[in-house]
């Protein structure tokens, strides 16, 4: 049985797409457990926040600092057992928090806008990236920056909880949809 040039080219492309799609998949599952991770630290933030607003600085240096060493834990894990880390992963969360601490300097937020900002500076990153990794990210992004600004114009009081749910929950939620892609 001979395949002709046609062929050869068809099954190959087939191949190539399906290859991609795994590639994308691995990638989902792996950035979801981070995206898990993060919600859940934000989730817990943003109710202590409510709680206690008077200790918000030590209490997002704590959720900050847990997230960023979750991330280079779970990055060191994923090294030993696939992939090299990618070190560029910590040095964009760093230079996001820098960008964000220039423009709250430059600012001069109140609490109320220091809780909208956050999460729609980092889920502007989320939506970067899936111009790279995938739509999900993109969709994840932009969802939750258009409910925690919505959020920031309609919701007066509850406004910390609200973004539990929405920044926190929305980033689980997506975490664990991205680990059935």
């Amino acid at each position: 049985m001979r395949i002709d040039a046609k062929s050869a080219e068809a099954s190959l492309a087939d191949i190539d797409v399906i290859v991609a799609r795994l590639k994308q998949s691995s990638l989902y599952r792996s950035a979801s457990t981070l995206i898990i991770i993060w919600g859940a630290l934000a989730a817990c933030g943003y109710v202590a926040n409510s709680v206690a607003p008077h200790e918000a600085v030590f209490i997002w240096i704590g959720v900050n600092g847990l997230g960023l060493t979750a991330t280079l834990a779970t990055g060191l894990r994923h090294r030993r057992t696939r992939a090299p880390f990618e070190w560029r992963i910590v040095v964009a969360l760093v230079l996001f928090f820098a960008l964000g601490l220039i423009c709250c300097r430059m600012g001069h937020f109140g609490p109320r806008e220091l809780n909208a900002f956050w999460p729609i500076l980092f889920t502007f990153g989320y939506a970067l990236a899936g111009l790279w990794f995938g739509r999900a990210f993109t969709v994840l992004g932009v969802g939750i920056a258009a409910l925690a600004f919505a959020g920031y114009l309609w919701v007066d009081r509850w406004f910390e909880l609200y973004l539990a749910v929405v920044d926190g929950g929305g980033l689980i939620l997506a975490g664990f949809w991205m680990r059935r892609a």
